[in-house]
């Protein structure tokens, strides 16, 4: 199909454009799996169609409160992990302790990045009948062109700052290779049963969205990794003639293949790549 939908589909669409069936690709199937894998990869972490934004709720259990608690006294309290280095300093052998909180939440392997945990707690400036907010509204806008919007957005403006001052936003770390958000507050503050709604990014699983495959860079991309793999196979058998006087060539097969990919990789970074932050404006 000119449209592949399934993992299958994708890989008979490549090995065509390689010259499949009239030509035999010597590559075997668990290598093709292995680079279907390899260009999944590089699609989800690369490209800006490989990721959604989620917002992700997760409910606080007994067990969450008891991991994040700590004592005064390390290594005592629970959810605390300790490391000990040992030195000799000045002929005297010494004992170094560094203590880690367990307070994180696993994340699914499908998330590669997170943003923000939102406020659990509501302020007193902008929510409830007896917040600045609500007051506001209730004295000063009681009908419209009352009050002037640009002294209405000026006194909204302080009131947020006064907001970030007062509660700022939750503290986190998180590393993909360790799918664990760390959060550096005191989670006590929220009880058990609250839910905790996580802004995050996550990446588009094929067998949900099948439009995946039919990504074009992804096609043109997998077609350049069979290429090379190809040529890969076919290298040892350079200068074998085959019966009619063909020579294999597998050593062109495999520059001409890898010249594809560095093109490829280079339009990633100008086309399909979001640029960083100091470059967006």
């Amino acid at each position: 199909m000119a449209k592949p939908a399934t993992r299958q589909e994708l890989i008979d669409y490549c090995l065509r454009q390689l010259g499949a069936p009239v030509l035999e690709i010597n590559v075997a199937d668990d290598q093709i799996d292995d680079l279907v894998d390899d260009a999944l990869q590089y699609f989800h972490e690369r490209h800006f169609d490989g990721v959604e934004r989620m917002f992700l709720k997760y409910q606080l259990t007994q067990d969450d409160i008891d991991r994040s608690k700590a004592t005064s006294k390390p290594p005592v309290g629970p959810g605390i992990t300790t490391t000990t280095a040992s030195a000799t300093i000045n002929g005297e052998a010494k004992t170094f302790n560094f203590y880690e909180s367990s307070n994180f939440l696993q994340v699914p392997d499908s998330v590669v990045g997170v943003e923000k945990i939102f406020k659990f707690n509501a302020s007193t400036i902008s929510s409830g009948m007896f917040s600045i907010k609500y007051q506001l509204f209730l004295n000063d806008l009681y009908y419209f062109n009352s009050i002037d919007l640009l002294q209405y957005s000026m006194v909204k403006s302080y009131l947020e700052d006064i907001d970030y001052l007062l509660t700022p936003d939750k503290q986190i770390r998180f590393n993909k290779r360790q799918n664990r958000l760390y959060m550096d507050f005191d989670i006590k503050s929220a009880g058990v049963g609250d839910f905790l709604v996580i802004d995050c990014y996550r990446i588009l699983d094929p067998t949900d969205f099948t439009s995946v495959y039919n990504d074009s860079f992804l096609k043109r991309y997998l077609t350049a990794l069979i290429k090379r793999q190809w040529g890969q196979n076919l290298i040892k058998f350079r200068g074998v003639k085959l019966p009619g006087g063909i020579e294999l060539n597998g050593r062109e097969l495999y520059e001409d293949a890898q010249r594809e990919l560095d093109d490829i990789k280079q339009s990633m970074s100008t086309d399909y790549e979001l640029p960083p932050l100091d470059f967006i404006g």
